[in-house]
C-alpha cells in the first residue's frame, strides 16, 4: 500500500508553515517546497524521483538544495519529471549558473546529478506499482495537477489552478478515487486577485467540485464523495477561507490539509 506524507502545504512560510511538498512513499517527491527541507540526510539520500507540477519557486525552491546535498553521495541521478515547458523554464531560470549550477551538466552531460524526464499530459509513469498521470489544470504557467494511484485508490493533487473544465473531465473518468487535494489560495474578498494570478478562492472552488459527476462504480450508480483537503491556504487567510468554505452549501467533506498528514492508497 503506498503511502503519502505532507511535508508542507502552506501558500507562505513563518513558524511552522512550510509551501509545497508531498512525499510518496520513501523515494518520490510531488513539488519541492520549503517542506523538503525537514527531511533527514537518509531521507534526502532515498529520493529518486521529483515530479513537479509548474516552475514557481514555493513548489521548486528545494530542488537544487537537495541535489547539491546528496550529489557525489548517490550513486545515480535524481530524476525530474515535468513538462517540457517546465523543465524549458527551470533550465533557463533556476539551473542556468546564474542563480544555481546546472545539475544536469555536472559532472557531465551524460552522467548528471540530475536527469530530465518530460512528460505529456495525460501520461502515466508506473514507478514500483505506483502510477502516476498528469492532469491538465489552468495556471499562469505551464502547469499540470496529478493523479497518484495505489494499490486500491487513487488520490488527485491539483497543485495551483484556476477554473478548469478539463481537470474534472478526467477526474471523472477515475473509478476509485478516494482524495482530492486541491488549492485555495484567496478569501472571497480577494476573487479579483485570485482570478489575475490564476488561483481558486471558495465561492470559485464550490463551483469547481459542483463539476464531480455520478460515476458508475461496480455495476451500480453511486454519487463520487472524496474527502477534500484544501492546500495552498495563504497565511492569515486560512481561517476566513475555511469558514467561507463551510458557509456554502457544498455536500462534500472538506477540511483544511495539516502539514505531516498521511494518506494511504
Amino acid at each position: 500500500m503506498a503511502q503519502i506524507k505532507i511535508l508542507g502545504c502552506s501558500g507562505g512560510i513563518g513558524g511552522d508553515l512550510r509551501t509545497t511538498s508531498i512525499l510518496l512513499d520513501h523515494d518520490i517527491l510531488i513539488d519541492a517546497g520549503s517542506g523538503v527541507g525537514d527531511l533527514s540526510m537518509d531521507a534526502l539520500l532515498a529520493i529518486d524521483h521529483i515530479f513537479v507540477t509548474h516552475s514557481h519557486l514555493d513548489h521548486v525552491a528545494f530542488i537544487p538544495f537537495l541535489v547539491d546535498t546528496v550529489m557525489g553521495i548517490r550513486a545515480a541521478p535524481i530524476t525530474l519529471h515535468a513538462t517540457q515547458e517546465t523543465l524549458d523554464i527551470l533550465q533557463a531560470h533556476l539551473f542556468n549558473w546564474v542563480i544555481w549550477p546546472d545539475f544536469n551538466a555536472i559532472p557531465s552531460r551524460d552522467a548528471p546529478f540530475l536527469r530530465y524526464n518530460p512528460i505529456q499530459l495525460g501520461e502515466t509513469i508506473t514507478l514500483g506499482g505506483r502510477k502516476i498521470t498528469s492532469l491538465p489544470v489552468e495556471h499562469v504557467v505551464p502547469a499540470v495537477g496529478y493523479q497518484i494511484e495505489g494499490e486500491s485508490h487513487s488520490l488527485v493533487y491539483t497543485g495551483d489552478t484556476t477554473v478548469c473544465d478539463a481537470l474534472w473531465q478526467a477526474v471523472n473518468k477515475i473509478h476509485n478515487l478516494k482524495y482530492i487535494i486541491i488549492e485555495t489560495a484567496f478569501s472571497n474578498d480577494e476573487r479579483a486577485l485570485a482570478k489575475v494570478s490564476k488561483h481558486l478562492c471558495p465561492e470559485t472552488l464550490v463551483s469547481e467540485l459542483g463539476k464531480l459527476s455520478i460515476n458508475e462504480l461496480d455495476g451500480s450508480h453511486s454519487v463520487m464523495q472524496p474527502e477534500v483537503f484544501i492546500t495552498h491556504l495563504k497565511p492569515g487567510e486560512g481561517e476566513i477561507i475555511m469558514r467561507e468554505i463551510a458557509e456554502s452549501e457544498l455536500s462534500l467533506p472538506v477540511s483544511a490539509l495539516q502539514r505531516a498528514q498521511i494518506f494511504k492508497l
